[in-house]
């Protein structure tokens, strides 16, 4: 058997021993079996990720709040970006993209979440020249930080 194999074979041995797993979506509470998103924009970049990450794991997204078994409203998903610098002939060289969500989780009578705001941000430099790249940057940037919203909150949602 050659000494390739012999690593190929070995490798997965090694990192299950010392504890590493893959990470998977986290375990929803039992409430959320059938849950309802209240959000005036399904069509935003937070929505579709969160929808995709709630049925990964296992959840029923229900399309009326009346079939749910838990309502998560989304009462803010605002995302923009401002200029954080200016070049000395006043042109912007630099931009922050932010994105804001303000969310709680209520099953029944009970508050799993209670409401609250959330905003991360990502800066990137700005060339004139390089138009259409930029924007595509921009995007990218607005849709990495939509989906580590996600990650944060589906984490908050777990520890409860």
């Amino acid at each position: 058997m050659s000494l390739f194999k012999v690593l190929v074979a070995a490798v997965p041995v090694f990192l299950a021993g010392c504890g590493f797993h893959l990470q998977g979506p986290p375990a929803m509470p039992p409430q959320m079996q059938r849950t309802y998103i209240d959000t005036a924009d399904r069509h935003s970049i937070f929505y579709q990720y969160l929808r995709r990450e709630l049925l990964a794991a296992g959840v029923d997204v229900v399309d009326t709040e009346s079939s749910s078994t838990a309502v998560f409203t989304i009462s803010i998903d605002d995302t923009d970006q401002r200029v954080l610098s200016v070049s000395a002939r006043n042109v912007p060289t630099e931009y922050e993209v932010f994105y804001t969500i303000e969310y709680a989780l209520i099953s029944g009578t009970e508050t799993l979440l209670a409401m609250q705001d959330l905003t991360l941000t990502s800066d990137y430099t700005y060339d004139s020249t390089l138009v259409l790249g930029k924007a595509k940057e921009e995007q990218a940037l607005r849709e990495a930080i939509a989906r580590d919203l996600v990650r944060v909150v589906l984490k908050q949602i777990s520890t409860q």
